[in-house]
């Protein structure tokens, strides 16, 4: 029996969807996020891509645990009830389930995901 690698490839360089206003923003500058490489595996109950941000501040919404390694820019991330955690290229970053919180994107954000 063969397995069947799900792969993204060329992450910094790939290009996304059309971008999209954060679904619950907050304050005035909206950051509009993009995805690119989605592909869910059933197989193994995930699915991975790449997820890119504008600058701005929005809610977390995802129940998912989630795994990503930032490929490019900054961000600060606050879970409800927690401290804020800085991201920057090369960091990774394990989300347990039902984690939310707020991103604040200081610079376009770009980073790989695995949601499982």
């Amino acid at each position: 029996m063969s397995e069947v690698l799900t792969v993204v490839r060329n992450s910094e360089n790939a290009i996304l969807g059309e971008p999209s206003p954060a679904r619950l923003p907050i304050g005035d500058l909206i950051a509009y996020a993009c995805t690119g490489q989605d592909q869910a595996s059933e197989a193994v109950g995930a699915s991975i891509g790449i997820w890119e941000s504008s600058p701005g501040v929005f809610r977390r919404h995802l129940k998912n645990r989630e795994f990503s390694h930032v490929i490019s820019g900054y961000c600060t991330f606050t879970p409800d009830n927690g401290e804020p955690v800085e991201l920057r290229a090369g960091d990774a970053v394990l989300f347990p389930e039902n984690c939310e919180g707020v991103w604040h994107i200081h610079e376009t954000f770009r980073k790989t995901y695995v949601l499982f």
